[in-house]
């Protein structure tokens, strides 16, 4: 099977909806590819004295509703096409939420798990050496993702203010807390996923109490997800499957009277790798990588990574399975989400469903700018306000409209951006 380009996906999912709302084609060519790249290399001291070189990106896809916004990636397979997709994403995540931001994204090619606490923050210092003029508050404004952190996103903010020479925690989002960082942000994107879900099963007239989740990852949104669905739902959650960076390879973590979020998260390490003997210990079913896809549970919900819904893997979801909740970038293909078509299954897209995460930076950005501070239950309110009236937003266009989620959401995000690009006279 050929490798899945995140990007060509991206654009895929676009023409399809560009073709339906019928797209001007100079509004189109605006909008399927980036309107800025930044591809740098970052020169680093390693611990042992040797200079290494990494190679980074920045891509600012769109900033019409406002500044970039969006994480910095650090992964070993990291690429440009990633990178844009994710950016281009990004675009459609701020405007389905219906906050004044842009898309774009970062990333450095580096399996952050190789380095040292200090190479950490040299790199992170790093970067923004290579990229402190074309970022800032009012322009491109950074935030975590896979393979970062909160304390680099310190290190980061601290490195910016040096070089502009004052004080600026807006210019990066997902600070540690005492260093401009927003109460509810480490939640946020995992509960705000709990709140597009609940929504769906009150849509569809289920009981979210006598519902059963499987989820891929156990990273920061799944972890979250798995004890929101538990503790606000009060569904149970049969599985959660991930990365094993022992082994190279991924599991399927499984109990059958539910996993306990809470315990696990006591075994998992930095990166979302858990303790596989201790698990054993604790009863829970080791299993294979993909057997979270196939458990008879009402609610999936894949928080890892893209692509791992398939033509080939979605074949074996089961009968079941009523909602489909994104809470990764990109993990459905074309091709699997013409099976969940087909089979009826109520899709939450993921720029929708994990736009969690970036109304709270969103968030923190606002509360930086006032320079006061909300707290962990007046953010969490704002936020499922946030989430709760863009579902129904994208709901509401699809049953309007007579289309499928994920093509809802573009109408309603591609629309938005489209009138502000109107309105500052680009087109």
């Amino acid at each position: 099977m050929a490798e899945l380009n995140a990007f060509a996906m991206a654009q895929q999912q676009f023409d399809e909806v560009a073709d339906q709302l019928g797209l001007d084609d100079g509004v189109r060519a605006i909008l399927r590819w980036p309107l800025r790249e930044y591809h740098f290399r970052i020169p680093v001291r390693m611990d042992d004295g040797t200079i290494k070189v990494f190679q980074g990106f920045r891509v600012q896809h769109n900033d019409a509703r406002g500044p970039c916004k969006g994480g910095i990636r650090w992964a070993a397979n990291e690429t440009a096409d990633t990178v844009r997709a994710l950016a281009t994403w990004m675009t459609w995540k701020c405007a389905v939420a219906d906050i004044p931001l842009g898309g774009g994204k970062g990333g450095v090619v580096v399996d952050p798990a190789t380095l040292s606490v200090a190479e950490k923050e040299r790199l992170c210092r790093g970067w923004v050496d290579q990229m402190w003029k074309n970022i800032g508050p009012r322009m491109d404004v950074p935030a975590p993702d896979v393979g970062t952190t909160p304390q680099m996103m310190g290190w980061m903010m601290d490195e910016y203010s040096k070089l502009v020479g004052n004080y600026t925690p807006g210019v990066i989002t997902g600070k540690p807390l005492g260093g401009g960082g927003s109460l509810g942000r480490t939640e946020a994107t995992g509960f705000g996923v709990i709140y597009t879900v609940r929504e769906a099963l009150k849509h569809l007239g289920i009981d979210p109490k006598r519902t059963r989740a499987s989820i891929h990852g156990f990273g920061n949104v799944a972890q979250y997800a798995a004890i929101g669905f538990i503790e606000m739902l009060g569904g149970q959650v049969v599985c959660v499957g991930c990365w094993d960076r022992h082994e190279r390879r991924a599991f399927t973590y499984s109990k059958d009277d539910g996993v306990d979020p809470h315990f696990l998260l006591t075994i998992t390490d930095q990166y979302g790798t858990i303790d596989k003997d201790k698990a054993a210990a604790a009863g829970y079913r080791i299993e294979d990588a993909d057997a979270w896809i196939s458990k008879d549970v009402e609610v999936l919900i894949p928080a890892a990574i893209e692509g791992v819904l398939t033509g080939e893997t979605a074949k074996a979801i089961h009968p079941n399975v009523k909602v489909v909740a994104e809470g990764a970038n990109g993990p459905t293909t074309p091709e699997a989400d013409a099976i969940l078509k087909e089979r009826g299954i109520f899709n939450i897209p993921d720029f929708l469903c994990n736009a969690g995460g970036v109304t709270c930076s969103y968030f923190e950005g606002v509360q930086n700018d006032m320079n006061f501070y909300w707290s962990r239950e007046e953010v969490l309110a704002k936020l499922d306000q946030k989430m709760t009236v863009a579902f129904h937003a994208v709901k509401d266009m699809a049953l309007s409209r007579g289309v499928y989620m994920r093509n809802a959401a573009y109408m309603v995000a591609i629309d938005r951006v489209v009138k502000a690009m109107q309105l500052r006279g680009w087109v």
